[in-house]
């Protein structure tokens, strides 16, 4: 595993993996921790801020332009900002199950899934994660 292509990227690159790594790993770390204590809460916020984030940035890499400056990936991120608000709304009116189905889905899709097909070649994360090839 090497950082520089990432490090090397155009802004937003770096900014926007860096944020998916944190939510990845908070995430993780949600999912496995108890619900419903002050930690949870805090964590919760920062996650959410995190996904926004990943999907703010989103918007300005461009580089898979299938509708103007756009690829069907942007609709997840479009889809990322309506329903962590509205995850975050469940949770607050004490819709526990909305919530977490909520949430739930965004880390499997928006995160784990969205995640895979960075890994494909000719993308930066698949540099950084790619195995050397053997020279003869």
């Amino acid at each position: 595993m090497s950082l520089g292509p990432l490090l090397s990227a155009r802004p937003p690159i770096p900014w926007h993996a860096l944020a998916a790594f944190a939510a990845l790993a908070i995430g993780g770390v949600q999912l496995a921790l108890p619900k419903g204590t002050l930690r949870h809460r805090a964590m919760g916020y920062l996650w959410a801020a995190l996904m926004l984030a990943v999907a703010i940035s989103s918007f300005w890499i461009q580089q898979i332009r299938l509708i103007g400056p756009f690829s069907p990936i942007h609709l997840l991120s479009i889809l990322v900002l309506v329903t962590v608000p509205l995850a975050v709304w469940h949770a607050r009116n004490h819709r526990v199950a909305k919530h977490r189905k909520a949430m739930i889905a965004l880390y499997i899709f928006a995160l784990v899934g969205a995640g895979v097909f960075t890994l494909v070649p000719g993308r930066i994360m698949h540099d950084v994660f790619g195995v050397a090839q053997a020279r003869p």
